[in-house]
């Protein structure tokens, strides 16, 4: 009898112990763009697509200038696990992987008592087995009847039909839209597999709304007699881009980048949409942005859905209050701005991550921020909340203390730098290039090559093995306070030299202080040294 005291308040120091510890639920969409958030205030936010995602901003902070470092899904994902930039890290580009000893954001999790789990896309190849239990998709994942591989299960499905291969592959098809499938799933381990003595992160991944946009059947109707809005260089680019993106004299207008109406010949948006081919060409770009963007929405209105449940459950529990809750996407995405589709580009729709933080225990209600964030800081951020410190090996900066103050502190970075490694692959065809992104400039270099000489997949349907075809070199600057939009490259202005000049200098230091300056690649290093002072 006399023990039972004791055991009643050792049972309620651990409780105590485990309640100074917040969750962190860390939900991710992929290629979800700030211009298909209500928050974000966008020319898409009166359609309403994110009530509930919207919630986080009216009840935490939402930041406005939140980057990718490298703009494709597998190397975004490798930043936010690892904190650390492409070349540090390993992963340029989709073909990259990380090896379980190389998943730090969980590793470190664990050092600070932190049980982990990981929900939906994972897309690193490797098994995220550094997570306490994971339930991810099968390569991409499928929209429909998705296969996952789940942490110690052994199932395995056979002829899996997005590789078009017979043979066995591991994992267990489950029945529905992936959206519905990862949020079951989430919900069950919250449920019935962890362990509700620990603190938790938790991150729930969508696949949704990546391209194809195939969204479940109960939104076939939503914004379906709705016109959306179209970007005014949609059809008008002005000034944009340079010869490292349209060619000397426009020669590869109809090859570098992926295009809504006509214009790319060897991918275009009508085409995915199965638009009429004998239509004009405004109509048929016109009918191929209206369809493109309700699929797209109608995914993300699932997301938002999705989302819900997810929180439903949390006040339910009581555990709303006790969880960080982060939103974002893996990178932006062109919803049809200067007539790109996809990711991949430095500019601004493409580079944009949302990025949005409920927390009422510590984050002030509608709270906005401009300081300067980037995926390689995600990490080395939730291990401070979680009371841990960055390791020296990661690359990016805590920003807990803005997340705090709701301001950033003196000294605070003023800039962010980007990379795309896959240069005109995928036939989206985008040239190979590098920057720096201020609060009120963004550099560009297009050094238009490949980084491996041997690089020959991708084939196109009209110009073949376009990955080793170099494209012409070519630097662009903006004034995002004049030309938020991008429509008026000003490099080359002699108004706007001494600008241009400082900016190569911090763009020149940052590359040597995130090791990304090329050692390995020679081929690029000439071109860069050939073409810095054009």
């Amino acid at each position: 009898m006399g023990l039972l005291p004791l055991l009643s308040f050792s049972q309620q120091i651990k409780k105590t112990t485990k309640s100074d510890k917040p969750n962190i639920l860390y939900i991710m969409a992929d290629d979800h763009t700030t211009q298909a958030i209500g928050a974000y205030g966008s020319r898409l936010a009166k359609l309403n697509p994110t009530p509930t995602i919207d919630r986080l901003a009216k009840e935490g902070i939402l930041f406005k200038n939140a980057f990718c470092t490298n703009g494709i899904c597998t190397p975004s994902r490798a930043s936010i696990m690892t904190g650390q930039y492409s070349q540090a890290n390993g992963v340029l580009d989709l073909d990259g992987s990380l090896p379980a000893d190389r998943q730090y954001l969980p590793i470190e999790m664990h050092k600070l008592g932190y049980q982990t789990a990981i929900f939906g896309k994972w897309h690193l190849k490797e098994n995220p087995d550094a997570f306490d239990y994971f339930k991810v998709f099968y390569g991409q994942g499928e929209y429909f009847n998705p296969v996952m591989i789940e942490k110690g299960a052994t199932d395995s499905v056979k002829n899996y039909r997005p590789y078009k291969e017979t043979g066995t592959f591991p994992g267990k098809k489950y029945e529905g839209h992936s959206s519905d499938v990862v949020t079951d799933a989430t919900l069950d381990w919250l449920k019935n597999k962890r362990d509700k003595n620990k603190p938790f992160l938790l991150l729930h991944h969508f696949k949704a709304p990546h391209d194809m946009f195939e969204f479940a059947p109960r939104y076939a109707q939503y914004l379906e007699n709705v016109t959306i809005p179209e970007p005014a260089s949609l059809w008008d680019n002005k000034n944009n881009g340079s010869v490292g993106t349209k060619g000397y004299n426009n020669s590869l207008m109809d090859t570098i980048g992926s295009s809504i109406g006509r214009r790319n010949v060897v991918r275009n948006m009508g085409v995915h949409m199965n638009i009429d081919p004998n239509l004009s060409d405004d109509d048929y770009k016109r009918q191929a942005y209206q369809e493109y963007l309700k699929r797209y929405l109608r995914c993300v209105k699932g997301v938002d859905d999705n989302v819900k449940r997810i929180f439903d459950y949390l006040e339910k529990e009581g555990l709303m209050d006790n969880t960080i809750i982060i939103y974002t996407g893996d990178q932006g995405f062109m919803l049809g701005e200067h007539d790109y589709m996809d990711k991949r580009w430095m500019y601004e729709e493409s580079l944009h991550m949302p990025f949005l933080v409920r927390y009422p225990k510590m984050i002030k209600a509608g709270v906005k921020t401009d300081a300067i964030i980037n995926n390689a800081d995600f990490a080395p951020t939730i291990l401070e909340l979680a009371g841990g410190k960055t390791p020296n090996y990661m690359q990016g900066n805590s920003f807990a203390e803005i997340l705090k103050a709701g301001k950033e502190p003196k000294g605070w970075q003023q800039s962010s730098y980007y990379r795309y490694w896959m240069h005109m692959a995928h036939l989206h065809n985008n040239p190979a290039h590098f920057g720096i992104r201020t609060k009120q400039y963004k550099l560009i270099f297009f050094y238009g090559a490949p980084y491996r000489e041997d690089l020959v997949n991708w084939q196109g349907k009209n110009k073949n093995f376009l990955p080793a075809f170099k494209t012409p070199v070519a630097w662009e600057f903006y004034d995002l306070k004049k030309d938020p939009y991008e429509m008026d490259n000003r490099y080359g202005d002699p108004k706007c030299a001494a600008v241009i000049k400082q900016l190569k200098k911090e763009l020149a230091q940052k590359r040597k202080d995130l090791n990304e300056e090329d050692g390995a690649y020679p081929n690029i290093q000439k071109i860069i040294k050939d073409h810095w002072n054009d």
